[in-house]
């Protein structure tokens, strides 16, 4: 697919739920990948967790990613490190490290998840 330039609102994305290790209520509307505008370097996404909900421990070979709170709280770990992250907290996570998400909170954990290159090759 070749890069389209789009306007659209939040509202006109369905969430989905990733499979990749995402579990109990994480959900995601993939705004800019390169399925739904054929973006070659970035997905970009708003991402919901419910109370429970998370991503596996995982990581990415060479993606680079960027984390921003927009609302809720939960902990994020990094290389086995652990830390609450809350409303405009901003998460960057380097190719190689071992990184997951928890929704510890007690409301919804919502956020931006900026990924680049959007394949991990």
């Amino acid at each position: 697919m070749e890069p389209n330039s789009i306007i659209k609102n939040v509202v006109e994305f369905l969430w989905e739920r990733p499979d990749d290790g995402h579990q109990d209520g994480a959900y995601s509307k993939m705004l800019v990948t390169p399925d739904t505008t054929g973006s070659r370097y970035f997905d970009y996404r708003i991402s919901c967790y419910q109370p429970k909900a998370q991503v596996a421990p995982h990581r990415h070979r060479i993606q680079e990613q960027i984390y921003h709170v927009l609302d809720g709280e939960g902990l994020m770990e990094i290389d086995g490190r652990r830390q609450v992250v809350r409303r405009h907290d901003v998460v960057f996570i380097a190719p190689g490290s071992e990184h997951a998400l928890y929704n510890t909170g007690l409301t919804d954990l919502t956020f931006i998840v900026v990924t680049s290159p959007p394949v991990d090759r």
